[in-house]
């Protein structure tokens, strides 16, 4: 299968002031004047979840010990900003929550070359499944106003939710600073999807419109990327509390290749959430871009700094595509 460009996105505005093409903080979305929308002229959804993500070195990650250690490394760096506490969780007596993950995409990872993720999760308990697995279809891009002006939404007759997210990654190079990706989500149950082939691309364009130029009329189907299912094991380390009504919990999420059970990375992680932009108060805005910078000066040692957990599941062979992260 040849690559094929992608199609511009839809939108319209009724007024001729452009949003922004970036940011430079976890809060920036399209400016407050601009009315964009999508082609059935619902108005496009603008960030309301701040996401600050650290991908972690596999090495500290065998026993239960790595996730205690790094929850105290987050208490030192939570002490150091003033107005942040920081709630530990007794880890001994939290049970991890397994998720098995699965990357699907076309040979020539034509998605994820037009920055767009297709994924599957299932959540197991004592080795069996304990829900309908869940599609997890997103748009991620430094462009703020790009990522906007995907429409996520899939066409089902089922529920889905929708979230749009600012996330806060190191620089791919250095501690102390970051960058941000701009993560417009989607996520539906796989039983909403009704047809018997849901790996066909044709089903998948129509399922999914914001792929349907990237699909020819003559393919086959997604496959799973490089041939590896993951194995998510997530443990919830405590809750972060920024003050002015901002509560964050934080995890960590280890990654391994199911099978040989090899320890991809880890990712801690915590997220915010606002309603509107005014809502945010700056002082506690601060704090958390400030808890970001402190935690990786602490964890230096720790952290797989330029790449992100799905960056690493597609240069597993080596083979690494043109990513937009």
């Amino acid at each position: 299968m040849s690559p094929k460009s992608k199609p511009a996105p839809k939108r319209t505005a009724s007024k001729s002031k452009k949003a922004p093409n970036g940011t430079a903080g976890p809060t920036a979305v399209p400016h407050a004047d601009s009315v964009l929308t999508y082609a059935d002229g619902n108005p496009q959804d603008r960030v309301q979840f701040f996401d600050a993500k650290l991908i972690l070195k596999p090495d500290f990650f065998f026993t239960i010990r790595g996730f205690t250690s790094f929850s105290e490394l987050v208490k030192e760096a939570a002490g150091k900003v003033k107005g942040v506490s920081y709630t530990q969780f007794d880890l001994s007596k939290i049970r991890p929550r397994i998720r098995e993950v699965m990357f699907l995409d076309t040979a020539d990872f034509r998605l994820y070359n037009n920055s767009f993720i297709l994924r599957r999760r299932t959540a197991y308990q004592d080795g069996f499944p304990i829900e309908d697995p869940e599609i997890v279809f997103k748009f991620r891009n430094p462009g703020v106003a790009l990522a906007a002006s995907v429409d996520v939404r899939p066409k089902i007759a089922g529920p889905y939710r929708v979230k749009f997210k600012s996330e806060a990654l190191p620089l791919k190079d250095q501690v102390g600073g970051y960058r941000l990706l701009f993560s417009h989500n989607c996520i539906f149950p796989l039983s909403s999807v009704h047809e018997g082939d849901r790996t066909n691309l044709q089903t998948i364009a129509r399922v999914l419109p914001a792929v349907a130029g990237l699909i020819g009329t003559q393919e086959g189907k997604v496959e799973l990327v490089n041939s590896t299912l993951v194995e998510e094991v997530l443990m919830d380390l405590g809750t972060l509390d920024f003050g002015k009504g901002i509560v964050a919990k934080c995890n960590i999420s280890l990654w391994r290749s199911l099978g040989d059970h090899k320890v991809m990375c880890g990712e801690f992680a915590y997220q915010t959430r606002f309603d509107k932009r005014e809502d945010v108060h700056e002082i506690a805005k601060q704090r958390v871009e400030e808890l970001f910078i402190k935690l990786q000066l602490a964890a230096a040692g720790w952290l797989f700094l330029g790449t992100t957990k799905t960056g690493l599941v597609y240069q597993l062979r080596g083979n690494p595509p043109q990513a937009h992260e």
